[in-house]
């Protein structure tokens, strides 16, 4: 069930946004009154062939535009009129141009024609961004509220951070919010380093250069640091082994198999240890002269059965619709220079291609629980990574064919119909080797 839940997330998400990627390109075709002969939400052919297996599973011809969802779910596409694309090339478009032909426009409303799928997906990061800021708001959790420092993961171990460091300076500067640790320019900085408290002593722990490699080999925690916390039983498994032991909500345990507790990671470490075991829990009950002692098996993953209280002091910054505006299309653009920064290290050989995810990986980010929230962040995130994506100057995507327009604009000159056609192949041979590498070539080395 968790599967098709997470296989839900993803189709649901990829036809809204190749369908309003797609919606962009149309709506501004039908501006400039170009004829478009087909509007698909994925192909409805074997990309990029597009005579091997026609089939769409729905289909409506209205007016002069077939309007379907094709089989092959890696894109979509709309069938512009005289336009050398992945659904034509340049024996189709034989003799003079017609009024109707995108080749019969002005380069300026072919450049918007090409940039609006682009301006769609942008247009509605920010939006999913804004209304996500005005609905829910921004948690946050003050820097100041960490006060036990932090639980490092596996990556942050290898750099150099240690259970219980506080971070008190990032790049030398003070910082109020414990978020600020995760913001893209901290964590892909060139030159980032820490500032920790251990003990009584000051040390500086930096971030290496090769961080989005050894990020992505990363099999435990993804969370490089988290707040160190205690805890609280909160609530108790009905019928699990705590319950049955005795164990109410509000007790507070002090000590499990000999070994006192304060924090929820030492809790965890013991249980983990005591896998399959009966363990004595001691623990001191609101309004009880002296602690109990109840014992209570620990199941095959470390638990015992009870949800956790946080006592970090996370906090809730609300705004306005039109506060959220520009924190949503602030939010947006940092997707995208997230994106820029991540592509600009793996061309300088700072990250390997490894790094690229594939339809497994994000559906993987959805996860096997339908949460609206986590939902639209993603479908927020996936819309500008889509547009940046589709603005690369590789010839087949969007950016390709806005590389050649603006050279004709500036020298005057257009290039040839053979020219783009050869352009047009070339770019769909690198993009079918990156969708091969991320769909097929990488998933199976991980078994190596």
């Amino acid at each position: 069930m968790a599967i098709l839940t997470m296989i839900g997330q993803l189709v649901l998400a990829l036809s809204i946004l190749v369908g309003l990627h797609e919606f962009g390109h149309f709506a501004f075709a039908k501006l400039f009154k170009i004829r478009v002969d087909k509007f698909y939400i994925f192909f409805d052919f074997l990309f990029p062939m597009p005579n091997v297996a026609n089939f769409a599973l729905v289909k409506k011809k209205i007016g002069e535009t077939e309007y379907g969802i094709g089989w092959f779910p890696l894109g979509g596409y709309v069938q512009i009129h005289g336009m050398i694309d992945e659904t034509q090339d340049a024996s189709a478009l034989a003799g003079p141009p017609k009024p109707d032909e995108f080749r019969g426009k002005p380069a300026w409303q072919r450049l918007l024609v090409m940039l609006g799928g682009i301006i769609m997906n942008v247009l509605l990061g920010i939006t999913i961004f804004a209304a996500m800021t005005a609905y829910y708001g921004e948690t946050f959790l003050p820097a100041s509220s960490v006060k036990y420092g932090v639980l490092p993961n596996g990556l942050a171990r290898q750099i150099g951070f240690q259970t219980g460091d506080k971070v008190v300076k990032i790049n030398g500067r003070p910082f109020k919010d414990f978020d600020d640790i995760y913001q893209p320019d901290v964590l892909l900085g060139d030159n980032t380093y820490f500032t920790v408290e251990r003990g009584t002593q000051l040390a500086d722990v930096k971030m290496p250069a090769n961080f989005l490699d050894l990020s992505s080999t990363q099999t435990e925690d993804s969370v490089l640091l988290r707040p160190r916390e205690t805890f609280a039983v909160d609530r108790v498994t009905p019928g699990g082994n705590a319950s049955k032991a005795g164990l109410l909500a509000g007790d507070a345990i002090t000590t499990v198999a000999g070994q006192p507790v304060h924090f929820f990671d030492e809790l965890q470490g013991v249980l983990l240890a005591n896998k399959g075991k009966t363990v004595p829990v001691l623990v001191q009950r609101t309004g009880a002269a002296q602690p109990m002692t109840l014992n209570i098996p620990v199941d095959a993953e470390g638990r015992i059965g009870f949800e956790r209280k946080s006592t970090l002091d996370i906090g809730t910054r609300t705004y306005s619709l039109a506060e959220s505006l520009p924190r949503g299309a602030k939010k947006a653009f940092s997707i995208v220079w997230v994106q820029a920064r991540a592509f600009g290290k793996i061309f300088t050989g700072k990250a390997s291609a490894k790094n690229l995810g594939g339809p497994v990986e994000i559906a993987q980010q959805f996860g096997g629980v339908w949460d609206w929230q986590h939902f639209w962040g993603l479908a927020g995130i996936l819309s500008m990574v889509l547009a940046f994506m589709n603005l690369l100057p590789v010839p087949a995507l969007d950016g390709g064919h806005v590389v050649f327009l603006l050279y004709e604009m500036i020298l005057r000159r257009k290039p040839s119909d053979a020219f783009l056609e050869g352009a047009q192949r070339v770019g769909t041979v690198l993009i079918l080797a990156l969708m091969a590498y991320v769909i097929v070539i990488k998933q199976v080395l991980k078994f190596f």
